[in-house]
C-alpha cells in the first residue's frame, strides 16, 4: 500500500507547501504550517460542480439587481450587527472565546426565528439533552426548534435537504467531518471541506447557515484563514468572562455595514440587550477627577460615549512605561511625542498608563485628542471641566483633524446631558445644537490651553 502523501497548509492564508517550514512562503507568517493528508479524488466525482448548472456570459447591465429580503432575529442588537437580519442563502461565521455566549445567543435567536419559519439546530459539541437543558434554563420556547446532534457532514446535508429550514445553526464547524476525507475532525482539510460544502448547500437551497467557530489563544478564528473568505458575514464575540457585558462586532458583511457593534449583558436568563451602551463605559464620579476625559467614538452607525482614563506617575526605572488598555500602543507613544513637540509637555521621565473604561476597545484616531487631554489632566493633577466631551484626530504637525459623523456624535452627547464639546474646527456644526456649547480648536496647544484656563 502506498504511503499517504502529506501537505502542509498555512492556518493564516490557506497556502500549501510540500514540506514543513518555520515560515509560510505565501504570507510570511511564522509557525502556521499544519500537516494534512492529501486526499485522492474519487473517480468521476466532481465536488466543485456549479451551483446552478451551466453558467452563461451575460452583460452586467442585463442582470436584475434585487435587494435581499431580511429575516429578522427579533434581537435588536444582533440585527443591528447583521445589517437588519439574516439573508436568504447567506452564510454567517461567529467566533469567540469559550463560554463567551455564542451558543446562548444563537439558541435565543433560533427560538425567535422559529416563530417565523423552520429552524434546524445542529449540535456537534453537545448532546440533544444538554441543549434542551440550556433551553430550559434560558426559558426559551423550544417547541418549534428542530434539533440534530450530528457531526457527519453527509448526514447534516441530508437533514437540511429533508427539513428545508430557513435557518440552520452549525455548532460548531470544527467538530464536523466528511466521510470523503480520512483526516480527523478539526483538521485544516476537514474544516475547509465541510465549510465549502455547506456554503454550496446554502447558496443552492436558500437556507441561511450560521457557523460557530473556535478561536485561537490570540483571539483569531481557528482553522484556515480562507474560511473567512468563504462566508458572507464574520462576527466576533468579545468581552471578559469575569464581567457580565458582551460585545459582538461585524468584521465582514456583504449585506450590511462593517464595524457595527452590539452590546449585551449576560444574565441568568441568557443574553439581554443593552439599549444605552454609553452608560456602561462612563464611570460614575461624584466629583471631577484628574486624568478622566469623555470622548464620543463611532462604532459603525452608532455614536458611543467612552471614558478614557490616564495616570501619569514618576518613573522608577531607566525606561518609563507606556501602557494602553483598549488603545493602540504605538499611537500612544506617538501622541506623547506630539505633546512634547507642539504643546511643550515633556513626559520622558514619567510612566503613562491609559485605559478605556468598561473593557471597550477604541481603534479609531478620533480618540487622539481625548487621550492627550486626559494625560495632561493627570500630569497637572487638575480635572478637566465637567460635562465636557472631546473628539478629534491629532496629526504629527500638532493640528487637530476632523473625524466622520461629527454631528451625530454631538447629538448623542447632548442627549446624555453633556453641555460642552471640544471638537476639531472642521467639525463645527452649521446649526447650533440645543443645550450644547461647541469649542472648535485647530491646534493641540489650543485645546490644552483651553482646559488649563477653565
Amino acid at each position: 500500500m502506498a504511503k499517504p502523501k502529506s501537505l502542509f497548509t498555512c492556518t493564516e492564508c490557506g497556502g500549501q507547501s510540500p514540506k514543513w517550514q518555520g515560515q509560510c512562503p505565501h504570507c510570511m507568517a511564522w509557525n502556521t504550517l499544519v500537516e494534512s493528508t492529501v486526499e485522492a479524488a474519487k473517480p468521476g466525482a466532481n465536488r466543485f460542480a456549479s451551483l446552478g448548472g451551466r453558467s452563461e456570459v451575460v452583460t452586467l447591465a442585463d442582470v436584475e439587481a434585487r435587494d435581499f429580503p431580511r429575516l429578522p432575529t427579533l434581537i435588536g442588537e444582533f440585527d443591528r450587527v447583521l445589517g437588519g437580519g439574516l439573508v436568504e442563502g447567506g452564510v454567517v461565521l461567529i467566533g469567540g472565546d469559550p463560554g463567551i455566549g455564542k451558543s446562548t445567543l444563537l439558541l435565543q435567536a433560533a427560538a425567535r426565528i422559529a416563530e417565523q419559519g423552520i429552524v434546524l439546530y445542529v449540535s456537534g459539541e453537545e448532546s440533544a439533552q444538554q441543549v434542551a437543558l440550556r433551553a430550559r434554563r434560558l426559558d426559551v420556547n423550544a417547541a418549534k426548534i428542530r434539533m440534530l446532534a450530528e457531526i457527519e457532514l453527509e448526514r447534516i446535508q441530508s437533514a437540511i435537504a429533508e427539513v428545508k429550514p430557513r435557518v440552520a445553526v452549525i455548532d460548531s464547524i470544527q467538530t464536523l467531518y466528511s466521510a470523503a476525507l480520512t483526516s480527523a475532525p478539526g483538521s485544516v482539510a476537514q474544516v475547509r471541506e465541510c465549510a465549502a460544502q455547506l456554503v454550496r448547500v446554502a447558496k443552492r437551497s436558500g437556507t441561511c447557515i450560521v457557523f460557530v467557530g473556535h478561536v485561537t489563544k490570540d483571539g483569531a478564528l481557528a482553522g484556515p484563514r480562507v474560511l473567512e473568505h468563504m462566508v458572507d458575514t464574520v462576527l466576533y464575540f468579545e468581552g471578559d468572562t469575569h464581567t457580565s457585558f458582551r460585545l459582538i462586532r461585524a468584521f465582514k458583511n456583504r449585506f450590511g455595514a462593517v464595524n457595527e457593534m452590539g452590546v449585551f449583558a449576560m444574565t441568568e436568563k441568557g443574553l439581554r440587550e443593552v439599549t444605552n451602551p454609553s452608560a456602561l463605559f462612563l464611570s460614575q464620579h461624584k466629583e471631577d477627577v484628574p486624568g478622566s476625559c469623555v470622548m464620543v467614538t463611532q462604532e459603525g452607525t452608532r455614536p458611543l460615549l467612552v471614558e478614557l482614563q490616564a495616570l501619569v506617575d514618576d518613573a522608577h526605572g531607566s525606561q518609563p512605561r507606556r501602557l494602553g488598555v483598549g488603545l493602540e500602543q504605538n499611537r500612544l507613544a506617538m501622541l506623547l511625542a506630539v505633546l512634547h513637540r507642539h504643546a511643550g509637555i515633556a513626559l520622558f521621565d514619567q510612566d503613562v498608563f491609559v485605559n478605556a473604561v468598561g473593557g471597550v476597545r477604541v481603534a479609531e484616531p478620533g480618540a487622539d485628542l481625548a487621550v492627550t487631554l486626559a494625560i495632561v489632566s493627570s500630569l497637572r493633577n487638575k480635572p478637566l471641566p465637567g460635562k465636557h466631551v472631546v473628539f478629534g484626530e491629532v496629526g504629527l504637525a500638532g493640528e487637530v483633524r476632523p473625524v466622520q459623523r461629527g454631528q451625530e456624535r454631538l447629538r448623542e452627547a447632548a442627549k446624555l446631558g453633556f453641555t460642552h464639546a471640544i471638537v476639531p474646527a472642521a467639525n463645527r456644526p452649521r446649526l447650533p445644537i440645543e443645550g450644547m456649547e461647541v469649542v472648535p480648536v485647530e491646534r493641540l496647544a489650543q485645546a490644552v490651553d483651553y482646559c488649563a484656563g477653565r
